[in-house]
């Protein structure tokens, strides 16, 4: 059994249940600014990538691509805190984690200011040491850039290092980077979905990746 001493967390969807907000807040956007619907299934199949890769074939310049980005922003922010909560059981996972001992990050492709807010409101701001968002990255996941990049602040071994995440960006990311990689089941992607990226492991619920980690 390999002994894993860092790890690397996703966000939306892994640590925070946020995907109805995010889904709401592409909905919002295009239908703001007059743009037809898009189906909820081509949103998702982005997720876990930046706003400007989801909206970009959506922006008609590169000035209106930022007006897109400001009011998905606008909106999100607006009603974050009614939307969002932890999964059950990961705060205490998480928390138990770094107790331990356990290097933490989080790797998120949302802004900096829109991770902490999620990470403070659902108790977790102490428990993760460093942050890596995708305005840290030229190349987002899933280019292997922000967990690379998470090692080396962390200064961790990438043969112990595990990068946690529900979604197959997440796991081209970490493949591509060199670490362990874990394949969150308890997100909104089913296995079927996340098997072509090759998990080393799949993680059923929190207790899974507690087991893989402390016991």
């Amino acid at each position: 059994m390999r002994t894993i001493r860092t790890v690397l967390f996703d966000l939306d969807g892994t640590l925070i249940d946020s995907i109805e907000l995010i889904l709401a807040s592409y909905r919002h956007t295009l239908a703001a600014h007059g743009r037809p619907p898009v189906p909820d299934s081509e949103w998702m199949r982005g997720v876990g990538t930046p706003l400007r890769v989801q909206l970009g074939p959506w922006a008609r310049s590169a000035e209106d691509l930022q007006t897109l980005v400001a009011t998905y922003r606008d909106f999100n922010l607006a009603n974050h805190d009614r939307m969002i909560s932890a999964f059950p059981g990961v705060v205490d996972l998480v928390r138990t984690v770094r107790a331990a001992g356990l290097r933490t990050a989080v790797v998120t492709s949302k802004n900096r200011e829109g991770t902490r807010r999620g990470l403070s409101l659902v108790g977790l701001e102490e428990a993760i040491e460093i942050l890596v968002c995708a305005d840290d990255v030229e190349n987002p996941k899933p280019h292997p850039e922000p967990v690379e990049r998470a090692v080396t602040l962390l200064e961790a071994d990438p043969a112990s290092t595990i990068f946690v995440g529900d979604s197959i960006h997440d796991l081209h990311s970490g493949r591509s980077a060199g670490v362990l990689t874990g394949a969150v089941l308890w997100g909104p992607f089913r296995r079927e979905e996340l098997e072509p990226a090759g998990p080393d492991y799949w993680l059923e619920g929190p207790d899974a990746l507690r087991k893989l980690l402390l016991d």
